[in-house]
């Protein structure tokens, strides 16, 4: 009997000092976690310009620029194509076609022809019968400094999607947990820009866009470029011109009578385009790294600021910039914000995306006083277009739809969810 208790006795040290040693070299506790990648799908070239077209409507899942032509709303589908929307009725819209346009990120829409990107090239449709979309032209190569294009194309094929994968594995406390370096996802941010007022068009956009029209041309900035494109004959888009802008990070661009304002992660940068085809530098006005969209009015122009990741930038705030110095713009206020995005401005409503902070608008009669006079909550919101009294807003969950024809009682009209 002793000699098998001195022998468990034995044992239990063993593993107990067995035990104590491995605790000293490291926690040997693990856990699960789970991370995703994304498989790019492809297609070729002629298979991609093909469809693009009216097809059955999609769900709406990772919305971005958004453009407002008549009684359609145009939803761009990050990297994929675009909705279309009837808004006959705002308090019921109806998603009735998809036009499927790979690695699109941009639009911009002048009667009845829409230009889109499509990774590097400039895509150019009819849009006559929205339910009959169909491409006229197709200019090669004309963003080449598109950086989302860098990585999307394999050889003679295209990516026209991505597949998600989602893994579980299990880790050890003790090491980094990394995220998957094989798959890439471009998730881009709701936006455009407002419509000139001069130019003869009659559809309506956000803030954060990076093509304009402006009467017979469309305007479009790359990283460090504005491009110019003729556009005369509207379903027929001809390249005309290549200005350097003299910064990098160019984010937005704005059109007002003749000036194109131009939003960059670093600064404002104001252009006149009295010469259309030959823009030139006319002013600017510089700020602490942050993302930058920007409005502008005869008075003022009004510059949000924010943080994030891409932006590499602590500044959350609205600038309001007096213009009466075009060519050197002075700020008149600053006013603190969680993490601005879009912005829109109707009469003396200017509607500000907060982010995860919702959507806040504020009466503009005074300047250097804002008043916050409405706050709405529990959406994590993009960009916003205020027109005819309705303030379509892109949020993470969905589309809404506010009536402001009375800005003491701004209510929410509708709602498309957006699914993940």
């Amino acid at each position: 009997m002793r000699k098998y208790l001195s022998f468990f006795i034995k044992c239990f040290v063993f593993i107990f000092i067995v035990a104590l040693f491995s605790g000293c070299l490291k926690d040997t506790a693990t856990h699960t976690f789970t991370y995703s990648w994304y498989e790019p799908l492809y297609k070729t070239k002629a298979e991609v310009i093909a469809d693009i077209k009216s097809n059955p409507s999609q769900q709406i899942e990772h919305p971005g620029k958004i453009f407002i032509n008549g009684k359609y709303i145009y939803l761009n589908e990050t990297g994929k194509g675009i909705h279309i929307i009837d808004n006959s009725l705002p308090s019921s819209p109806k998603n009735i076609a998809f036009i499927s346009i790979a690695g699109n990120v941009d639009m911009a829409i002048k009667g009845n022809t829409l230009y889109a990107d499509l990774y590097n090239d400039l895509v150019t449709l009819d849009i006559t019968n929205p339910m009959q979309v169909a491409t006229t032209k197709i200019i090669k190569n004309a963003f080449p400094d598109n950086l989302y294009a860098s990585y999307a194309v394999d050889s003679n094929k295209i990516i026209y999607d991505w597949k998600r994968h989602d893994t579980i594995v299990l880790s050890d406390d003790n090491l980094p947990q990394q995220s998957w370096p094989g798959g890439v996802y471009y998730n881009g941010n709701a936006s455009m820009q407002n419509s000139n007022s001069n130019s003869g068009q009659k559809g309506v956009a956000g803030s954060m866009a990076r093509f304009a029209l402006v009467n017979n041309y469309l305007y479009t900035v790359g990283y460090t470029s504005l491009n110019v494109f003729d556009i005369s004959t509207l379903q027929q888009p001809d390249f005309d011109n290549k200005v350097n802008i003299g910064s990098w990070n160019i984010e937005t661009i704005f059109p007002f009578k003749n000036k194109l304002f131009i939003g960059s992660q670093n600064g404002m940068y104001i252009f006149n385009i009295s010469k259309p085809d030959q823009p030139e530098a006319e002013g600017q006005f510089g700020h602490l790294r942050s993302c930058d969209p920007v409005i502008a009015e005869d008075s003022f122009a009004y510059v949000t600021l924010r943080s994030g990741t891409a932006c590499q930038g602590f500044s959350n705030e609205l600038d309001i910039l007096q213009l009466t110095n075009i060519s050197n713009p002075s700020l008149v206020k600053s006013y603190n914000l969680t993490n601005p995005h879009g912005l829109s401005k109707d009469g003396n409503l200017l509607f500000i995306c907060d982010g995860a902070d919702g959507l806040k608008v504020y009466n503009t009669s005074d300047v250097n006083k804002l008043d916050l006079i409405m706050h709405f909550t529990g959406a994590e919101t993009y960009d916003v277009i205020a027109n005819n009294k309705i303030a379509l807003v892109v949020a993470k969950d969905g589309l809404y739809q506010y009536d402001y024809a009375n800005a003491s009682d701004i209510h929410l009209l509708s709602k498309i969810n957006i699914t993940e």
